[in-house]
Parts: structure tokens; sequence; C-alpha cells
């Protein structure tokens, strides 16, 4: 047991694997880091060297700088680094995404990093992998998150949108620019009328369309001089461009947010939008206790979000279960993949 336990340990850096001299989404700079993602509060600035998914890359570089000493392994490549096996899978959370499996003297641990087990046409589909240990997020870890059908939440998208035109108003849709956006976009009916995408966006979803995702065709707002009419658009835009000035050119508009907390009363008021549809990211209660079982493990380590509401429920049902405090901070925070990033990354600013 003891081989078990310290084959993956969590420092002032991160989660480290000693013997095999790499962190997983470390949160301070260091020699060697496996990256689950490329949301910033998983893929930071500062690393040495960099190890991701290939299909992770394009997004990873966007995150952390294109001169960064990014190396990469296909799904299900394994590495061996000091007798320690690693290899990635898919975690079905944004393009790239992966679960990091780690092997050693007859150990197996799994990092989850973020995921969902939803179909998403925009990335690689969630994976579950055996393993003894599984480290989880538990972003929304409580028997009230239950996600909606994708394709019903796509039939609101664009029914809002057609009303939104019936009144003469330009529909402003905002989530996650890494990610969020992209799987909406893919959502989105190009025949209601024309597509538009803040800047941050779209040097987002230019990568997502470098690695062969079919993608609606769309439009920059930025390229669009004065006096446009916007009444039948659509804009893709972050969170960050709520109530900004930077709204001021689409005239009379509606606005929209897409999360998984707007299935919470309140949600949409706080955020100060006239509409909200719940699309996450993130697996939902159902769909995390599923992932936990099919990985067979015998314990289980959760981080950000529910944790304790989840390892109560875990150890309840006789599994070894125990709050992993760490700095990932899922949907938390709705600004997150935002934050953190080097001099050539997409920002937010107007464009």
């Amino acid at each position: 047991m003891a081989a078990q336990r310290d084959l993956l340990k969590l420092t002032d850096c991160g989660l480290y694997c000693e013997r095999g001299g790499f962190f997983i989404d470390p949160w301070k700079p260091v020699e060697r880091a496996v990256i689950t993602h490329a949301h910033s509060d998983h893929a930071r600035w500062g690393m040495k060297r960099y190890l991701c998914s290939e299909e992770s890359e394009g997004v990873l570089r966007l995150r952390v700088g294109h001169d960064a000493g990014i190396d990469t392994l296909a799904f299900g490549e394994i590495l061996e680094l000091n007798g320690v096996q690693l290899s990635l899978h898919p975690a079905g959370h944004i393009l790239g995404s992966a679960q990091v499996r780690v092997e050693h003297g007859g150990q197996v641990w799994v990092v989850s990093g973020d995921y969902k087990t939803e179909p998403d046409p925009t990335c690689t589909a969630f994976e579950p992998v055996r393993c003894h240990t599984f480290i989880t997020e538990s972003t929304f870890g409580l028997p009230i998150y239950q996600w909606p059908d994708q394709q019903r939440v796509n039939d609101q998208i664009n029914g809002w949108w057609r009303a939104n035109q019936e009144a003469g108003k330009c529909s402003i849709l905002m989530g996650y620019a890494l990610g969020k956006c992209q799987r909406a976009l893919a959502g989105l009916d190009p025949s209601v009328g024309p597509i538009f995408l803040h800047g941050a966006v779209k040097k987002l979803t230019d990568a997502y369309r470098e690695q062969g995702v079919p993608l609606p065709e769309t439009q920059v707002v930025g390229d669009v001089g004065k006096g446009f009419d916007w009444s039948r658009a659509l804009v893709l835009a972050p969170p960050s461009a709520n109530g900004t000035p930077w709204l001021r050119r689409f005239g009379d508009h509606s606005t929209a947010f897409m999360s998984g907390w707007m299935s919470i009363r309140g949600a949409r008021r706080r955020r100060a939008v006239d509409r909200g549809f719940v699309m996450s990211d993130h697996v939902d209660w159902p769909s995390l206790l599923w992932a936990i079982g099919e990985t067979g493990a015998e314990r289980v380590w959760a981080t950000h979000g529910y944790s304790s509401v989840l390892v109560r429920f875990l150890e309840e049902q006789g599994l070894d279960a125990c709050v992993l405090e760490t700095r990932w901070e899922g949907e938390q925070d709705e600004n997150a993949e935002e934050t953190e990033a080097p001099p050539d990354a997409p920002t937010e600013e107007p464009e």
C-alpha cells in the first residue's frame, strides 16, 4: 500500500510524481508539467517543459506562448519516465483535454483533470480508465445538478435567437472563450442568420478549426464597419464582455449566459443577463458517479467543487475517499480561462 500512496503527492507546486519527476497541472513554475487541458487554472505560464495531448497543443500554445517548450502524446501512447508509465486518455472536457494515467509497481493512478461524459462534436469523447486510485473533479458534485439533453439546449438557443430577430434585437451569447463557445457554435443553426465572434473567441475557434473540428461559418465583430444592422446576428463573446461599452455597437440587444450554474434559481439575475442556458463542460451528479464506478477505483480523491459532499457519499458506499485541496477551479470562476496568460495569448479586449 505504501507504493500506492507515494506514487502521487500534493506539494506547494501541485500534484507531483516524485519517481517520474513530473507535476500534473502545477500552479507554480516547474521543470516538467503534464497538462490535462488548456484552461488557465490547469495550464499556467512559466513551465520549462510542457507535455499535453496532440489535440491540445494548438490551444495550449495560445495560452502559454507560441515559443513554449511543448511535447505531445497521442491518446493511449505510453511514455516511460524513470520506470513510471505515463499515458493520456480522452477527458471529453474541451479540445485535447486528457486524463493522466500513471502506473508503477503494479499500481495505477488516474488524474481526471476536468471532464464530461456527454457527447460533444468539438472534442474526443470521455474514455473510462481502470485504476486503483482516481483523482476526480467535483465541480458540480451535488444531486441537484443534472444536465438537460444537449440537443434540447441547442434548440433553446436557436429559438431564443429567432425570437430576438423578430423583436429586432441582436443576440449576445456569452460563455467560456475556450470550449464553451465552440461547443455552442457547433449547435447553432447558420440558416437563422449571421454568426459573429468576439476577437478572443475567434483566435481559439481558429485553433479548433485547425484541428479539423467542423464549425459553422463565422465573422469577426471587429471586421464590421459602423452602421451595420445587427438585428439578425448572433454574437459569441466571453463573460467579461457583459456590461461593457463594447456592447453598445450592437444597439438593441438581448444577452444570454451559458453555464451549469444556470440550473440554479437566481443565477441569471446575478449575472445580469436576459436568459440563461444550462450548458456545462463538467460532469453532472449522475455522470460523476457513473465515471467513478467505471474506473473500478478502490480509492477516490475529490478536488475542486463540492468535494466534501462527494467524499461523504462515496464513503457511505464503502469506498476509501478523501478531499484533495488544489488550486483548480472548474467553473467556480467564470473568467478563469482568461487569467494568467502570457503576452501573446488571446485577450478579452474589444476587437
